[in-house]
């Protein structure tokens, strides 16, 4: 009786995986991993905007630079994942049209802020906006909607670590597609919730670390009054310490370098990069004054009326009447 009790004692510790990740309104899926990346998404969006605001930038102006980088966004993602895991498309055994389906799983981190970063920049010289200012009010946004992207990613059982006998170890299930009978991990059903591992649970560590990170990055900006990018290096050292440990735990597929995970070497050479900026821009003195940068740029635009403007106001200005001298007269016979 003991070891029956042993052993539903330690399944009910457990963290249990969903039984799918993917549902069907008719012949329309509803992706699990593409509804966490638009959450995520959304409030990054809107926490960013409040926070910009706060700093004396324009309202919707985030809104406006997210049409921007979103997109570009989620392509750096997409292609830095497809890079640094080209066996899986491109090697033996691999399908290349596999590359586009987005919705598997598979985006990067580090090409996607690269990537959005570039999309950033064209919104903000469109607007005048300094774009480590931008940088600095979206950063904790960033990184929340990163842990909420984690949770598509135990929706879709995958970047987890290796076996544990931990209580908050995550079950993994066998999941089959119900017409074939046929193994389907990403978009297959558990009709056996037995587990077939249990498993170090990495995405809900990253999880966990983001918003430790969130709200690090928060309280120094408070604190400190960060500005001049400083935020947002302060967000990409913090992101990138956790990511070191974590990617080391992990034990999915992944390109190797020496052994060690290529994301293992991204980690580092970007959180030395972000200390060094984060050192370097300190010399830059406090945070942008916002609301002085947007009264400086509304005079300017104001100053120069609109051609079509001063088209209509020349049409619409009367003629100039003409008195007749009553010393001359007409000579013409």
């Amino acid at each position: 009786m003991s070891g029956v009790t042993a052993t539903v004692s330690a399944i009910l510790a457990t963290i249990p995986s969903p039984d799918r990740g993917v549902w069907y309104i008719g012949p329309i899926p509803l992706r699990a991993y593409a509804l966490c990346i638009i959450a995520g998404i959304v409030v990054a969006i809107a926490w960013g905007e409040r926070r910009f605001v706060a700093r004396g930038g324009e309202k919707g102006a985030v809104t406006d630079i997210a049409v921007f980088a979103v997109p570009f966004g989620l392509v750096g993602g997409r292609l830095y994942h497809v890079a640094t895991d080209w066996p899986k498309y491109f090697g033996p055994g691999g399908n290349p049209v596999d590359a586009l389906k987005i919705w598997q799983g598979g985006l990067g981190i580090w090409g996607a802020i690269a990537l959005g970063a570039v999309g950033a920049l064209i919104a903000c010289r469109r607007r005048g906006i300094p774009l480590p200012a931008f940088a600095d009010a979206v950063a904790p946004g960033i990184v929340v909607a990163q842990a909420i992207g984690r949770l598509g990613n135990w929706f879709n059982q995958e970047l987890y670590g290796g076996p544990t006998d931990l209580p908050w170890g995550l079950e993994i299930y066998r999941r089959i597609d119900p017409v074939t009978n046929l193994e389907d991990p990403l978009g297959g059903v558990a009709m056996d919730h037995t587990p077939i591992a249990v498993v170090h649970p990495t995405f809900l560590y990253e999880l966990l670390w983001n918003l430790g990170v969130a709200a690090l990055i928060v309280w120094a900006d408070r604190r400190f009054r960060l500005g001049h990018g400083r935020v947002f290096a302060l967000y990409v050292a913090g992101y990138t310490a956790g990511r070191f440990w974590i990617e080391i735990m992990r034990e999915d597929h992944a390109t190797l370098i020496a052994g060690i995970r290529i994301n293992v070497f991204t980690s580092v050479i970007v959180f030395i990069g972000a200390v060094i900026y984060l050192v370097l821009a300190k010399k830059r003195g406090e945070r942008e004054d916002l609301a002085a940068l947007r009264a400086e740029r509304e005079p300017e635009e104001a100053a120069e009326p609109e051609p079509a403007a001063e088209e209509k106001a020349a049409e619409e200005k009367p003629a100039e009447s003409v008195t007749p001298d009553p010393t001359k007269t007409d000579k013409t016979p």
